[in-house]
C-alpha cells in the first residue's frame, strides 16, 4: 500500500478520537483571552465554535499526513507576540500547520492569528470561512490592534512571493517586507522566528498561468502534479528563540531593513539546519 493511502486508512479508523486532546482545561486556557459578543465572534469575526469544529481536520493533517514534528514551542511566550515565518507550498497548509502545533502541543496553547493577503476577503465564501477561523486581512492597523489585546499573530513577511515560488528557488527566502518590524518596534512586541522544512516539495510547481491570476485578481496561479491536493511530505517546524528589538519605528528605510534582515537571516540558518538534519522528504 502506498504511504498516501496508509495515511488514509489510518486517518479512518481514529477520526473520531483527532482533537480529542484539544478539551476541558486546555481549551479552556485557549479561550482564557478571547473576548466575543453575544453572537460568539469577536470584533474581527472570529469563532472559537468553527475552529473547534475544524479541529478534527487539523488534527489529521497534522498528526497523520503531514506528520509534523515540531521544537521549540517552549520559546511562545505569554502575551503579544509576533511568530514570522518562511512561507511555502502554493496553498496555506503551512499557516494551518503552525496554527494547529501551538493548539494542540503548545506548552502555552493558545489561537495563533494569521495575518492573510489583502485580496483574501474578495473571495466568495472563502473570506467568511477565513474569518471565523481568525485569519485577519494583513493590515498594519488590524496587526496593531490585536497586539495591544496581547494576541499572538502568524506573519510571513515574504507573501505571495514566498508561496508561490518556483521549484529551483525552494527554501530560499524571498524578499521579506518591513511592516512586521515597524509594528514590532511600535507595540514592544517579541519576534519568534520559525522555519518550515517540508512544505516546498508538497506541491511543486510545473507552470504559472499568470495571465489568468491577472484575471482573477490573484497574485499567481500555479500549476501543481496534483492540483489542490499536496503531496504527504513530513513537515518539520522549529520556533526559534524570541528576538527583541528596540527603535523608532518610523525610522528610515535602511535602519529598518538591517533589523529586518537579522530576523530574516535566523529563519535561514533554522532552515538550512532543518535541511541538513531531516534524511527523506517522506520521513
Amino acid at each position: 500500500m502506498t504511504i498516501l493511502g496508509d495515511i488514509l486508512n489510518t486517518a479512518k479508523q481514529n477520526w473520531d478520537h483527532l482533537g480529542d486532546e484539544v478539551s476541558g482545561e486546555r481549551w479552556e486556557r485557549i479561550l482564557e483571552h478571547t473576548r466575543l459578543s453575544e453572537f460568539g465572534y469577536d470584533a474581527f469575526g472570529y469563532s472559537p465554535d468553527v475552529v473547534k469544529r475544524m479541529l478534527p481536520l487539523a488534527a489529521f493533517l497534522y498528526q497523520r499526513y503531514f506528520r509534523v514534528r515540531a521544537q521549540g514551542m517552549e520559546n511562545i511566550p505569554e502575551g503579544r507576540v509576533l511568530l514570522i515565518a518562511n512561507h511555502s507550498g502554493q496553498l496555506p497548509f503551512d499557516a494551518m500547520m503552525i496554527v494547529s502545533s501551538v493548539l494542540l502541543e503548545g506548552t502555552r496553547p493558545r489561537m495563533i492569528r494569521s495575518m492573510v493577503e489583502k485580496w483574501i476577503p474578495s473571495l466568495p465564501f472563502a473570506s467568511t470561512f477565513f474569518t471565523r477561523l481568525g485569519q485577519v486581512p494583513g493590515i498594519p492597523a488590524n496587526c496593531i490592534r490585536l497586539l495591544n489585546s496581547d494576541e499572538g499573530i502568524l506573519v510571513f513577511p515574504e507573501g505571495a512571493r514566498g508561496i508561490s515560488k518556483p521549484w529551483e528557488q525552494r527554501y530560499q527566502l524571498q524578499g521579506f517586507g518591513q511592516g512586521f518590524m515597524r509594528i514590532a518596534l511600535e507595540t514592544g512586541t517579541p519576534i519568534i522566528p520559525v522555519a518550515l522544512v517540508g512544505a516546498e516539495e508538497q506541491a511543486p510547481s510545473i507552470a504559472n498561468l499568470e495571465s489568468l491570476a491577472r484575471r482573477l485578481g490573484m497574485p499567481s496561479f500555479p500549476i501543481t502534479p496534483l492540483g489542490l491536493l499536496p503531496l504527504p511530505t513530513r513537515y518539520h517546524l522549529r520556533f526559534g528563540k524570541p528576538m527583541r528589538f528596540r527603535g523608532d519605528p518610523n525610522g528610515e528605510d535602511a535602519l529598518i531593513l538591517r533589523r529586518v534582515n537579522k530576523v530574516k537571516d535566523r529563519i535561514q540558518q533554522m532552515l538550512e539546519q532543518g535541511l541538513r538534519e531531516r534524511t527523506h522528504i517522506f520521513r
